[in-house]
């Protein structure tokens, strides 16, 4: 669910950008009605207020430049405020019609106005000629903004003329809706993951949670770095990092808090889906999980990247070499992939060395120590939980070297147990048994 807080600081920035479209009408009329008049400079975008939210998130991914970010706003006001293109309306009274070089819908009188690619390109640059192609080409079918469902444009021989519309899941990725809502389609590979968990309740070695805390950090101010500082020129975009370490250790749960505390979906990659033995398939589908995240400030998550990036055998056929093609296009994507994207590996050496030398950060998430297995045990055990008089988890924590997953199944196992024998206080013997059970699912004896 869109939290309330993120839900106003978009419409707070969403209402600046409304009035902000509002004295641009005005401005264009001017230029337009009274050509002789000393030329006014068009009013500039406003600053987008603190602190940021979704939608300033998504300008500066999706809509940086003046055309893209009037594209946006006018698309959002034909959706939230209509009356703000009213004034569009006025016709023509010498040929009583509607003004053409306003653009708008031709195929109904409706009291309603609806903007077209004439309408944009009459914002952005009057009658200019390279106005007009630059929405030309901003308006393609295979343009980013629409391939990535950011804007829809009806169909139309001329691009110029196709009523716009936001696309399917623009308000959710600007924090105004359920991304549930955004009909993504039941063949989409990524789903969304969430926690109930807070950053207080993930127990990390402090060394990992430091190198967490620096991916934290670049979501927060790596757009500040790449554009007020200009260090876009000598970095590249975006942050790539390895979460690497034996299973149960933290790694999903880390990428979700890291959504969580940065206001940000994460969607982890669905690999079984995503991975085609067919050449070129896996290429078109990761390509539509990356447009997407880009267009919507996800948060990606590869879980089990060895399938993906993993180091490749011996080329023996054309299958192979095809297939080490479009592995190299993949990892040129993600290299160019404006956003976070985090891979997760049991093992650092699974990975391609070639893409290795690839990622910002690599955070090894290791097995916990006795302290950490000591805080886990406690954090695990439900707070109604009642403990016998015999349980040590001092003594648990260690002599019973299980990770953070391990512990939350087997404090599951005993306080079933428990249930089952009325309630009665978990005991001992409950862990013990719950223990024996994880152990003989790891291959381990005891």
């Amino acid at each position: 669910m869109v939290s309330a807080p993120s839900r106003a600081a978009s419409i707070r920035d969403l209402e600046a950008d409304f009035a902000w479209l509002d004295r641009l009408i005005e401005a264009r009329f001017q230029r337009h009605f009274h050509p002789d008049t000393p030329r006014r400079a068009l009013p500039p975008p406003p600053v987008m207020g603190e602190p940021p939210s979704a939608y300033a998130r998504h300008l500066r991914a999706a809509a940086a430049d003046p055309l893209r970010r009037t594209a946006l706003v006018l698309v959002l006001a034909h959706a939230l405020r209509p009356r703000l293109l009213d004034a569009l309306l006025i016709r023509n009274t010498a040929i009583d019609r509607r003004f053409t070089e306003f653009g708008g819908s031709r195929d109904r009188a409706e009291a309603e106005f609806q903007p077209t690619g004439e309408t944009l390109a009459f914002l952005v640059g009057g009658d200019d000629l390279e106005a007009r192609l630059a929405v030309m080409d901003l308006l393609a079918p295979d343009a980013d903004l629409v391939r990535a469902d950011v804007l829809h444009a009806a169909a139309s021989d001329d691009p110029l003329r196709g009523v716009l519309r936001p696309g399917r899941a623009l308000l959710a990725r600007i924090g105004l809706a359920d991304e549930a809502a955004a009909a993504l389609g039941a063949g989409f590979p990524a789903q969304r993951i969430e926690t109930r968990q807070r950053w207080e309740d993930l127990v990390l070695h402090p060394s990992t949670r430091a190198e967490v805390a620096e991916i934290a950090a670049w979501i927060a101010h790596g757009p500040t770095l790449m554009e007020d500082w200009g260090m876009g020129r000598t970095l590249r975009p975006g942050h790539r990092s390895l979460f690497y370490g034996p299973p149960g250790t933290g790694k999903t749960m880390t990428a979700a808090l890291l959504g969580e505390m940065t206001d940000r979906p994460v969607y982890r990659i669905d690999l079984s889906m995503t991975v085609s033995k067919y050449i070129g398939e896996t290429e078109k589908n990761l390509a539509r999980v990356i447009d997407a995240a880009e267009a919507r400030g996800w948060i990606l998550f590869f879980d089990e990247a060895d399938a993906l990036f993993g180091k490749r055998g011996e080329t023996k056929d054309a299958h192979d070499r095809h297939a080490n093609q479009e592995v190299a296009f993949l990892l040129q994507r993600i290299e160019s992939f404006d956003g976070i994207a985090i891979l997760a590996s049991n093992y650092r050496d699974n990975i391609d060395e070639a893409f290795a030398r690839r990622f910002e950060s690599m955070v090894y998430f290791p097995a916990p120590r006795p302290e950490e297995r000591l805080e886990l045990w406690r954090r695990a055990l439900p707070a109604r939980a009642v403990l016998a008089s015999d349980v040590d988890l001092h003594a648990l924590a260690r002599d019973h070297a299980l990770t953070g997953g391990s512990i939350v199944n087997a404090v599951r196992y005993a306080a079933l147990a428990s249930l089952t024998d009325g309630g009665r206080p978990i005991g001992q013997a409950h862990l013990n048994a719950a223990i024996r059970r994880e152990q003989a699912k790891e291959g381990r004896g005891g």
